[in-house]
């Protein structure tokens, strides 16, 4: 491992490149700068990468020409240049992402990413970021890392041994961190709903987010409970420390809090370092449908911008406007319904902000259906939860309008009438 400065260590890049950059906290700010700073040097590089956190100076309208971005997820800093067709999205399955270094699909030149400093015997970690950042270190001809010692040493897959970085550049920084917003009531209320559904002995599947805190919030009284999941915050270390979260009915890695990334606090990133309670793992793995359904009682609770009257589910865009991304929803969805008494939830509220109903006649035109009306089970809105499996269209428009804002019940029950000719239909 070569120790140089951030402008050193950028100056292997070559033009024609595509690389990688480490994901969501663990973003390496550093030598995304560092190589912007290089831009007048440089030609046709292209960057890939899950979420990422801080600035996107790559995307800045400066590097035209220079620099292109693909986003597997879209994240705020990239958004409005994706909806503006300066950077690119690449839908895909989370799951699948490591697959495409591996198979050679998008092969790598360099890597990006932010490390926690060596062990005595010489190995760094991934820290709060495996996801397919293994896979990209795995398959890049060029890694180069920020050693931080900020980052927590995380258990699991992400061990990276100092023969595997070209280049080394030492910051002390703290990484990116978001702090639980306040829970209103509409939250809380989804979050009562929704722990109502979730039974004891459960593995629980959850995001970051006001809703998904809001559901760990109810789940006081709740025993046994198991964490499978893509990604965790905060709010699950007060269940680990009341012996809420204890893992004991999991059969794939019981006693270990299971996830491939994490967010949140610098309490959240101490509970993580050096933490054998944690496992950190390849999302490749974590997400794979066969490894979910593994596990009793898989709950797995996520979110969506619509949904419509016969439960097809809208989570990656508002019309034709790319918005985030497929994600590991239908990875976690498939594996909850298939795991021994297991319940894929989506909870949302009712309405947006300005007040439109997130339940809908139809979807807006261009948006995608992330989710199918086939693999749907339970919608939780702040007025309640209803179960949609093994429902007809009719059921399901009946259901969805009941939980609805009473203020747009009436609207949806008459499209519904319209729409399957069906005079059995109550008033709002």
């Amino acid at each position: 491992m070569k120790l140089v400065s951030a402008e050193e260590a950028v100056k292997a890049i070559q033009s024609h490149s595509r690389v990688f950059v480490h994901t969501a906290a663990a973003t390496p700010t550093v030598l995304l700068e560092a190589l912007a700073e290089r831009a007048d040097e440089l030609e046709d590089i292209e960057f890939i990468h899950l979420h990422t956190e801080g600035r996107a100076p790559q995307v800045d309208e400066k590097f035209a020409g220079k620099f292109r971005d693909s986003s597997l997820f879209i994240g705020a800093n990239v958004r409005k240049a994706v909806q503006e067709g300066r950077a690119d999205y690449i839908p895909i399955f989370l799951s699948e992402t490591p697959l495409l270094f591996r198979r050679g699909i998008l092969p790598l030149d360099v890597a990006l990413v932010q490390l926690s400093p060596p062990d005595k015997h010489g190995y760094c970690t991934l820290g709060v970021s495996v996801d397919c950042s293994l896979a990209a270190i795995e398959t890049a001809k060029l890694v180069i890392a920020q050693i931080n010692p900020n980052m927590p040493r995380s258990h699991g897959d992400g061990f990276i041994h100092v023969d595997k970085i070209h280049y080394a550049v030492e910051v002390n920084a703290p990484i990116f961190e978001v702090a639980p917003e306040p829970l209103d009531e509409v939250a809380l209320a989804i979050g009562r709903h929704v722990a109502n559904i979730i039974e004891d002995g459960a593995t629980l599947q959850m995001g970051i987010g006001t809703i998904p805190n809001a559901v760990l919030a109810s789940l006081t009284n709740h025993k046994r409970l198991g964490i499978h999941t893509e990604m965790f915050s905060d709010g699950v270390i007060p269940l680990v420390e009341q012996g809420v979260v204890t893992g004991e009915a999991k059969r794939v890695h019981p006693h270990k809090i299971v996830a491939t990334f994490a967010m949140g606090t610098r309490k959240l990133y101490d509970f993580i370092d050096d933490n054998p309670e944690v496992v950190m793992l390849d999302v490749q793995y974590v997400n794979d449908t066969a490894v979910i359904r593994r596990n009793p009682k898989v709950t797995a609770i996520n979110s969506a911008v619509e949904v419509d009257l016969t439960g097809q589910i809208c989570a990656d865009s508002i019309g034709t406007k790319m918005y985030s991304g497929v994600g590991g929803q239908m990875d976690f969805v498939r594996g909850a319904s298939l795991s021994e008494g297991g319940k894929p939830i989506f909870a949302l509220p009712s309405t947006t902000s300005r007040g439109e109903s997130r339940i809908v006649p139809l979807l807006k035109p261009g948006a995608g259906v992330v989710t199918t009306r086939a693999h749907v089970h339970y919608i939780v809105t702040e007025y309640g939860a209803v179960n949609l499996y093994g429902k007809s269209l009719r059921q399901r428009a009946e259901l969805l309008a009941s939980i609805a804002h009473p203020n747009h019940r009436e609207a949806l029950l008459q499209a519904a009438r319209e729409r399957f000719g069906s005079k059995q239909f109550a008033t709002a």
